[in-house]
């Protein structure tokens, strides 16, 4: 019997890092050959990882919720000999195998790095726990100025008070980092808290109400971490501006429930939003600079012919961008099925990585709780997002006279290193015309 080293494998697009988000084994278990491991989140999608030998589980590389680099100890295996030499002998890039979850695992190995780097975040060795603090930890001595923040004991994250008081505040439902009154030693005492209990109970109405003061803190995880990651780059990185206009909506909608009204079986049902991507595809053949990609790092932009436009999707789990592509070519039938079928694949989970990935722009919408207007933040790296607002009967006034219409706001934000604010006014001037006089889509 040996141990083996799984090591963390490439799960291609470039991907350097992912985050352990769930482990289909434990340790003490034996495994057999292609069996699942480990569920991991890139920054596109869900993969899942499997061991391409046998062997006993001996430890785990990382907690659930912990990142790995690429080469980094996944887990240890205990293999017989036979397994260990195979696996030795084997080149990184077959130490491991990577599929998206719920997908068709591929034929081909996903491959790994060329050197078997030692992990940099995981230590298959049981870590001690550190030891507990003591509740009872001696003050700060007297001729040490009281900090105005509260006061901490030795580990630097409790305030300092008794065991009593701390027992009579969790009876209490109070949180003792709340209470600013403290001694000159820095400590919370038993008349502080009683002083901070009573001025809640005078906030209570009637004695009827009580003061909520518990907290809850979330980890930052899996895919609400990939998204506040990327947000951050986007506004850390790219000058955002925004345009919005008011469109009237009509005759479109009008064409609209008469094409659902007659469609066939087997055709999808329409939504705004098939218009609105023909009508993106139509502007952007006039105003490619909006459909194009800003590599800052060569200083070099991108633009696309093809029209590959990202659909920002709420999920179970978060916010995710499936693509359709080559939307140049659809019809509004074909357009309304893709954007039906990528929807649902997104909300299951059972979505390709492929088709998370490769847009040249991007359309986001709230539908009915779209508000009148947004300021929409771009995928990097593209330059141009498309924000859909809510769509609603409006009293405007045409000809002299007020008469209800029904309208919707654009709202588009743009990268101000490429896109020009004229050009990104005549690029939504251009789509509101198209939308509002809806035969134009078709000619």
């Amino acid at each position: 019997m040996a141990e083996w080293k799984f090591r963390m494998p490439d799960v291609g697009e470039g991907i350097v890092e992912v985050e352990v988000i769930g482990w289909h084994v434990a340790v003490g278990e034996r495994l057999e050959a292609d069996q699942a491991v480990a569920d991991v989140m890139t920054d596109k999608a869900n993969v899942e990882i499997t061991t391409p030998v046998a062997g006993k589980v001996l430890s785990l590389g990382a907690a659930e919720g912990e990142m790995l680099r690429v080469g980094d100890t996944l887990l240890i295996l205990e293999t017989d000999a036979a397994e260990d030499e195979a696996a030795t002998a084997a080149s990184p890039a077959d130490s491991a195998t990577a599929a998206p979850v719920q997908q068709t695992r591929p034929d081909t190995p996903a491959a790994a790095a060329a050197s078997e780097p030692q992990p940099a975040t995981a230590n298959p060795e049981p870590t001690p726990a550190p030891a507990a603090p003591d509740k009872q930890a001696a003050p700060a001595a007297t001729n040490r100025p009281v900090s105005p923040r509260p006061a901490l004991n030795q580990t630097g994250n409790r305030p300092l008070a008794s065991p009593a008081v701390r027992r009579r505040a969790r009876e209490a439902g109070v949180a003792l980092e709340d209470i600013t009154d403290k001694d000159p030693l820095g400590r919370i005492t038993h008349q502080a808290l009683d002083a901070h209990v009573a001025g809640l109970n005078r906030l209570a109405i009637g004695g009827l109400r009580q003061v909520r003061t518990g907290t809850k803190k979330i980890p930052l995880r899996g895919l609400r971490r990939v998204t506040a990651r990327r947000m951050q780059a986007s506004k850390r990185q790219i000058p955002h501006f925004s345009y919005v206009e008011s469109l009237d909506l009509t005759e479109l909608e009008a064409l609209r429930r008469e094409l659902n009204a007659n469609r066939a079986a087997q055709q999808a049902k329409l939504t705004l939003l098939p218009f609105l991507m023909l009508a993106m595809v139509r502007a952007l053949s006039r105003f490619p600079e909006c459909n194009a990609h800003f590599d800052q790092d060569k200083e070099e932009i991108i633009q696309y012919e093809g029209v590959h436009i990202g659909m920002a999707t709420q999920t179970p789990d978060g916010l995710k961008v499936p693509v359709l592509r080559h939307v140049e070519v659809m019809d509004i039938w074909h357009c309304a099925a893709e954007i039906a079928r990528l929807a649902e694949q997104a909300r299951n989970n059972s979505i390709a990585r492929a088709e998370l990935s490769g847009s040249t722009i991007t359309l986001t919408s709230l539908g009915p709780l779209g508000g009148i207007a947004s300021t929409p933040v771009i995928n990097p790296p593209e330059v141009s997002i498309i924000g859909v607002n809510r769509a609603e009967e409006r009293v405007v006034v045409r000809e002299g006279q007020m008469v209800i219409r029904y309208c919707m706001n654009l709202s588009a934000s743009f990268d101000h290193r490429i896109v020009d604010g004229h050009t990104a006014a005549m690029m939504i001037q251009a789509m509101r015309r198209l939308l509002e006089q809806p035969a134009m889509l078709f000619i």
